[in-house]
């Protein structure tokens, strides 16, 4: 019989996320190859030592196979999300209760055959689009979907500037 895990006792996971946004105002999302109906927006661990910038510039990299972009902004605070009590104690080998991101907007810089999450040393994501920043919570699972629409509100002026900046 396993023990049960007290989700308070455990801390969360430093983490950053990324909105990459085209010249359309879209936002690259890819779906999760273990979890067929979730799509996300790129994310992962921010390493002993290294910088939350860094951070997200290396994750883009490794997860969508391109560094076409720059950063044009950050989230002011971190944002935290708490795992299902189901996932608890399974998911990041039952270390963490959840994830604490601080999130940057970048813009995509490339064109889309740079892209191809599939060809990655550990692919998260089998298929990938671009939607509406207004989509992307709809498409989050359930626990992830307060802290999109976060992200989406406090980068709305980044949004509208990039898609004005034709």
């Amino acid at each position: 019989m396993s023990k049960m895990i007290d989700p308070e006792s455990l801390p969360y996971r430093p983490c950053v996320g990324i909105m990459l946004i085209n010249q359309k105002g879209e936002v690259w999302v890819g779906r999760r190859s273990d979890t067929p109906d979730a799509w996300q927006m790129p994310q992962g661990g921010i390493d002993k030592g290294e910088e939350p910038r860094d951070a997200a510039l290396r994750e883009l990299e490794e997860e969508i196979g391109t560094a076409d972009a720059r950063i044009v902004a950050e989230t002011a605070g971190w944002l935290s999300y708490d795992l299902p009590a189901e996932l608890v104690g399974k998911v990041w080998k039952g270390k963490y209760r959840g994830q604490t991101q601080k999130w940057f907007a970048l813009q995509f810089t490339g064109t889309d055959s740079a892209i191809d999450p599939t060809q990655v040393d550990h692919p998260e994501f089998d298929e990938w689009r671009w939607c509406a920043p207004g989509e992307l919570s709809g498409l989050a699972v359930a626990f992830k979907r307060d802290i999109y629409e976060a992200v989406v509100a406090e980068f709305a002026p980044v949004l509208e500037r990039l898609r004005n900046a034709k």
